[in-house]
């Protein structure tokens, strides 16, 4: 059997995480196991399932400026003291450039994963941009989830290279195919029940945009009063938001679920997605609302690469009322199944790919 590392900083609910689960929960794990590695061992939300499914969860020591000296010794004691593993696969890019030398030091073939087209701003995205620059020479293989992401992180030179590989991120598209009633019911639950809901799935950070979000969904609210917003995620930014829904009149209207592991369902309940973040790698939530069938508003900041349906428009950022027209006039589900697996964002097509990967370069390292 293959163990191979994946280092991806917390475990909570996020778009990197959510994506390796994907792949971990159908990929054959008699020949290929996942186990990982963190720095916020408080954010472990899928870290029983992967102990359930015959993962190991391991905690580091996280980056914080000072600490180099610590990072570098505490992975080179890991290598040392688990020599099983060929394979590492970061997912953490802000400072791997610490340790992807030190596995390459103990013969383990090193992977660098791109998910995002942005460090964010000020003195710290500053920091981890000079950081970053080192993992385009470093790394055995350069992945990213979309071109843009690999040629943010890595260069168009590098992304025109034998080592790199694009892997969109796939899913199951059969979970979103939901039963007779299914949406009937959670509308039902959630109270919503003869209302037009406004859906969003995405953790509270700035990155996520909810701010405008919320000013979009009072213009709605006044045009159309038995409107819902449904709001799926956590973060740091959610008390924040919920003050900001009641500032705004519209607290009543406005649902936050927190963490759920039931989003196929919550999709089926939702009229419409709502997409306006400031930046992203590749969205895999708005991938998932096209499975469910949902017509998607997004940003045009966000990738074209996730148009891969009819149901997709963009919109520039900070017009709320150009926002509000999109979203009550794109009433619209559509099937488009085909489209999704046709672009390559079949979770089939991610497994196999990996296998691939991970079979060759385990090969590479005990040859």
């Amino acid at each position: 059997m293959i163990r191979v590392l994946h280092m991806i900083a917390s475990l909570d609910v996020g778009g990197s995480q959510t994506v390796m689960m994907n792949i971990y929960r159908n990929i054959d794990r008699e020949k290929i196991q996942f186990d990982f590695v963190i720095d916020h061992p408080k954010e472990d939300y899928f870290a029983a399932e992967i102990r359930s499914l015959g993962g190991r969860v391991y905690t580091m020591p996280a980056f914080h400026g000072t600490n180099a000296g610590e990072i570098k010794r505490d992975w080179n004691n890991f290598f040392y003291t688990h020599p099983e593993y060929h394979i590492l696969h970061s997912h953490t890019r802000s400072y791997a450039s610490l340790y992807l030398p030190v596995a390459k030091a103990h013969g383990v073939k090193t992977i660098i994963h791109s998910h995002s087209t942005s460090t964010g701003g000020g003195v710290k995205g500053a920091v981890k941009a000079v950081m970053q620059l080192p993992l385009r020479h470093q790394a055995d293989v350069l992945m990213a989830c979309s071109l843009d992401a690999g040629e943010w992180l890595y260069g168009k030179r590098a992304c025109r290279s034998e080592r790199f590989i694009l892997l969109p991120n796939g899913i199951d598209t059969g979970r979103f195919v939901l039963a007779p009633g299914t949406r009937e019911r959670y509308r039902r639950e959630l109270g919503l029940e003869g209302r037009y809901v406004i859906g969003n799935v995405g953790r509270f950070y700035d990155v996520k945009n909810h701010t405008f979000l919320l000013d979009v969904f009072q213009k709605i609210h006044a045009r159309e009063p038995e409107a819902m917003l449904l709001l799926v995620g956590v973060g740091p930014l959610q008390q924040q938001m919920a003050q900001k829904a009641v500032e705004l009149g519209v607290a009543e209207q406005v649902i936050m679920t927190g963490n759920r592991t039931d989003v196929p369902e919550l999709l089926g309940a939702m009229d419409v997605f709502a997409f306006p973040s400031l930046w992203e790698g590749l969205p895999m939530t708005v991938v998932e609302a096209q499975a469910a069938g949902l017509p998607c508003v997004l940003s045009d900041t966000i990738t074209k690469e996730v148009d891969v349906s009819p149901l997709v428009e963009y919109l520039p950022l900070g017009d709320a009322e150009q926002w509000a027209d999109a979203l009550l006039t794109r009433r619209a589900r559509l099937d488009v199944s085909k489209n999704i697996a046709r672009a390559g964002f079949d979770i089939r097509s991610s497994v196999k790919r990996l296998t691939e990967l991970y079979t060759r370069l385990d090969r590479e390292a005990q040859s």
